[in-house]
C-alpha cells in the first residue's frame, strides 16, 4: 500500500513539474485533488505555450493585455514574480525574443532592436490585440519606446524598467561586451554581465537562477543584439510618446544608471519615475512586492479617466 502511494504521489510531482515547464497533462487536475503547490508557492495556474514567428510567448488570465518584454540576454522567466500578481485581472503575456530563452534562433534573420519591435507587432496581431499596456525591461525598454512611437495606437500605457534612452553602463558598452565575448565566450560574458546587475540585497537563489538563464543565447544574437542597442537613441523623441509612462529603477542599477530613466521621465510628457530600495537593474525579481504594488497603482491610475485625464499620479518623480 506504501509503495503505491509513493507511486500515485511521484506522478502527481511530475505532472506537475510538467506543467511548470509548459508541458500540457494532467498536473492542473491532480494538483487541485492534492493541494499541491508550485515551487515558489502559489497554487497552479493555467500557462499557454505559443511559437508566434520566431518568438516563444507565455500566456496566462484574462482581461486587459500587459505584453511584457525582457532584456539583453534575458528571458520572459524574468517576469516571474508579476505572472500571480496579475494574471486575476489581465491578460498576462510574456515574450521570449528571438534568440533568447527557448526560442527559435535562425541564422537568417535579424536582432535589432528594430526587428525586435517588429516580432513584438507579430504577437500583438497574432493575439488580435488591439490595445494593450506594454512593459519593457532594459533592452526589452528600447524595443517598447520604438513600438510605441512606431505604433502609438496599440499601446495604452507605456511601462519602462530598467531603461534608456540611449546611455548604458560600462559592463554593456558594445566594445566591452563584444571584448568579453571574444575572450571568455558568450555564456561566462552573459554571466559576468549578471553578477553586477543585481543589488546587495539579491540572494544566491535569484544569481543562479538569472545565469542559467542568460546562458541560452548564443554569440551571434548577443553580438547583434548588444550592437543595436547601444545604436538607438530615442532622446529627441521622447516627447513623441504621447500615453502614459511609469519609469521604473533600482537604485543600485549600474547596468542603465538611475540618471538615464531621470532623462525618460523628464522627456515623456505624462510620465512618473519611481525608484526602487535596495534593487539593481531587476527590481521586479529583486523587489517583486514593492514593484507590483507600483505597476498594480499605476495600471489603476490608467484606468481612472479622471486621473488620467489630469494626469494626477503619473507625472511626478519620486526620487
Amino acid at each position: 500500500m506504501a509503495v503505491h502511494l509513493a507511486f500515485l504521489i511521484t506522478v502527481c510531482l511530475e505532472s506537475v513539474r510538467s506543467i511548470n515547464t509548459g508541458i500540457r497533462g494532467t498536473g492542473p487536475w491532480l494538483a487541485m485533488l492534492l493541494g499541491v503547490k508550485t515551487e515558489r508557492g502559489a497554487d497552479i495556474m493555467h500557462i499557454e505555450t505559443l511559437e508566434i514567428g520566431d518568438t516563444i510567448v507565455r500566456v496566462s488570465g484574462a482581461g486587459q493585455p500587459l505584453v511584457f518584454v525582457h532584456g539583453f540576454t534575458t528571458t520572459a522567466e524574468f517576469w516571474r514574480g508579476q505572472v500571480e500578481a496579475f494574471s486575476s485581472r489581465y491578460k498576462v503575456i510574456r515574450i521570449n525574443l528571438p534568440g533568447h530563452g527557448v526560442s527559435p534562433r535562425p541564422a537568417g534573420r535579424s536582432y535589432t532592436i528594430d526587428a525586435f519591435a517588429n516580432d513584438v507587432l507579430q504577437v500583438f496581431r497574432k493575439l488580435d490585440i488591439r490595445q494593450a499596456v506594454l512593459v519593457g525591461l532594459s533592452m526589452g525598454g528600447t524595443i517598447a519606446q520604438s513600438f510605441t512611437l512606431a505604433h502609438p495606437e496599440r499601446v495604452q500605457a507605456l511601462v519602462l524598467v530598467g531603461a534608456t534612452p540611449h546611455g548604458l553602463g560600462e559592463d554593456v558598452n558594445v566594445d566591452n561586451v563584444l571584448k568579453a565575448i571574444d575572450d571568455l565566450g558568450v555564456v561566462q560574458a552573459s554571466q559576468n554581465v549578471i553578477d553586477r546587475s543585481f543589488g546587495s540585497a539579491a540572494s544566491q537563489e535569484l544569481l543562479n537562477f538569472a545565469r542559467q538563464e542568460v546562458a541560452q543565447t548564443p554569440d551571434f544574437v548577443a553580438r547583434e543584439a548588444i550592437a543595436s542597442l547601444n545604436a538607438s537613441d530615442s532622446r529627441s523623441r521622447l516627447g513623441d510618446i504621447r500615453v502614459p509612462t511609469l519609469v521604473v529603477v533600482g537604485n543600485e542599477d549600474i547596468i542603465t544608471p538611475p540618471a538615464e530613466s531621470v532623462i525618460l521621465a523628464e522627456g515623456i510628457p505624462d510620465s512618473r519615475l519611481e525608484v526602487v530600495e535596495n534593487a539593481g537593474h531587476f527590481p521586479m525579481l529583486e523587489q517583486p512586492h514593492k514593484f507590483n504594488e507600483m505597476l498594480a497603482a499605476f495600471l489603476r491610475a490608467c484606468e481612472d479617466p479622471v486621473s488620467q485625464a489630469s494626469g494626477q499620479g503619473l507625472s511626478q518623480h519620486a526620487i
